[in-house]
């Protein structure tokens, strides 16, 4: 299992962050570059983090054994924003990205930014490390304060799983099986606590090679035919069915297969931006438009469907207590989200009444469904064409809402692509079209705040060479505004500057 060098090499810019050499060709000698081999052969491009001495050895052996090329080390200021970067980047491409925690005290820092992703059931690979285990290996002081007998049981409440491998080959089956339970539905954040002997230790003799693939075997958890049969059968027979859109993939196959769903039933679609983009808003079947709590469009949708189908839709027993109580409509509920039900984390909402329940991943249950009801497509209905115009802007000198500071920057971006990768609470789905499952990639998943600079860095390395350019958002009060005199004028101007910038830098491509 040699590492792999990277297939697209960064621009020039980064070379400072590289060795002039390339990486060893030797076999591994210690047990960090065990690790750091393993990492390489699993593909992952980053691993984001803030240096520490518990993790020395990983940090030399990516350097000195990979040499910096895969996974390229991002230098954090701060564990939160290293687990941040990951998270954005898992947001967009769907796959763990790495990120490393010093000891205790870094994995401490990075608990917000871990259980925003968990919240938000995106998968990140975070590698830990532990003073020696050995008490009589450790160091006066430091390395005492920064050992603990159960460091991952910081996080075990909310991550997937975690482990503390005593030896080199038990670290690389770790990092196997932590990759792969991370990507795989309901998906989340895995930990690996690496001790600092394991690390740093001289293999007794050579591992024996193996095939990192073979260990990462794709789990596509679809509905059985019998339930796909059924919900198809009720959907069809359905004079007013609404489909809830929650959590998605950002595969455009995928997305072209929902709204093949929805016209083939004529049913609503609704969305909210709790999560990405996971309909067009501008589809004459969407309701309303997104917003991070019910709307009045969404209630009374929910109220007058006599089918309701959720995908995975983020509170289903919250929208439904919105509308007083338990819906009239038949529900089908699809997810798989209880399976990471503790009693710690109450993220997974209130019970929702459910009359068919589907344990299966959404989008596989769409492409079920849509065969299901192949060739039985009802007659489509006609229904207003949804606008959604760029409004004038507003007068130079006038200060703005959240609503104005759209339209100015819907005015500046103009027909460039882009991608919402974070919005504040002030914002409205009214605001920004999304046709594409990129144009907006979800909140910060568990409500924390600071996870938006960081998330929308790691959004904006896994969108780099698509073309995309992305926009992070957060919008001051008016009284903020009036202090630093934000008008229509400066705003515009400050704009323009920084899409001006970015579109010059090589890793955006335009």
């Amino acid at each position: 299992m040699a590492p792999k060098s990277s297939t697209a090499r960064d621009p020039d810019i980064h070379k400072v962050e590289r060795l002039e050499i390339p990486y060893s060709t030797n076999a591994p000698a210690f047990g960090s570059d065990v690790v750091a081999e393993t990492l390489s052969a699993l593909d992952i491009p980053y691993i984001a983090l803030n240096p520490g001495a518990s993790y020395r050895g990983l940090h030399d052996s990516i350097v000195n054994f990979l040499g910096n090329e895969q996974p390229q080390m991002l230098l954090c200021l701060h564990e939160e924003a290293a687990v941040a970067i990951a998270h954005g980047y898992a947001k967009v491409t769907g796959k763990a990205m790495a990120a490393a925690v010093h000891s205790n005290v870094g994995l401490m820092h990075a608990t917000m930014a871990i259980f925003n992703a968990w919240c938000d059931r995106m998968p990140i690979l975070i590698l830990g490390a532990t003073g020696p285990v050995d008490a009589m290996k450790r160091r006066p002081w430091i390395d005492w304060i920064h050992t603990a007998a159960d460091q991952g049981a910081l996080i075990r409440n909310y991550t997937k799983w975690d482990d503390q491998p005593a030896s080199a080959g038990a670290a690389r089956e770790s990092v196997l099986r932590a990759y792969w339970m991370s990507n795989t539905a309901p998906c989340g954040p895995t930990y690996i606590n690496l001790d600092a002997e394991v690390q740093e230790g001289k293999l007794p003799a050579p591992l024996p090679p193996i095939d990192a693939k073979r260990y990462m075997p794709s789990v596509v958890q679809g509905p059985s035919a019998d339930l796909a049969k059924k919900a198809a059968d009720i959907l069809l027979n359905a004079k007013k069915p609404l489909i809830l859109a929650g959590r998605m993939s950002r595969k455009v196959e995928d997305w072209k297969r929902r709204i093949e769903l929805a016209e083939a039933i004529d049913g609503r679609v609704a969305t909210n931006l709790k999560i990405g983009a996971a309909f067009p808003t501008d589809h004459p079947l969407h309701i309303g438009y997104p917003a991070t709590f019910a709307t009045d469009d969404l209630i009374n949708a929910v109220k007058d469907a006599d089918v309701i189908l959720s995908l995975d839709w983020v509170d289903l027993g919250g929208t439904f207590k919105a509308i007083g109580g338990v819906p009239s409509a038949t529900v089908i509920q699809v997810s798989l989200d209880q399976n990471l039900h503790n009693g710690w984390s109450m993220d997974y909402e209130g019970l929702p009444a459910v009359d068919l329940f589907i344990p299966a991943e959404t989008d596989a249950t769409v492409a079920a469904l849509l065969e299901a009801v192949s060739g039985k497509a009802k007659p489509k209905k006609p229904h207003l064409v949804r606008e959604h115009p760029l409004k004038p802007k507003p007068a130079p000198d006038s200060e703005m809402a959240a609503a104005d500071m759209a339209n100015v920057l819907r005015h500046v971006v103009g027909d460039r692509t882009t991608c919402l990768t974070h919005v504040s609470l002030s914002w409205h789905g009214e605001f920004w079209p999304f046709r594409h499952p990129l144009d907006y990639v979800g909140s910060d998943g568990g409500g924390g705040v600071g996870g938006g600079p960081g998330i929308s860095v790691g959004a904006a390395l896994a969108l780099k060479g698509s073309g995309r350019l992305p926009i992070a958002l957060k919008v001051p009060p008016r009284s903020t505004q009036s202090r630093l005199r934000i008008t229509s004028a400066s705003f515009t101007a400050a704009i323009r500057s920084s899409v001006a910038k970015v579109a010059g830098w090589p890793t955006c491509n335009g």
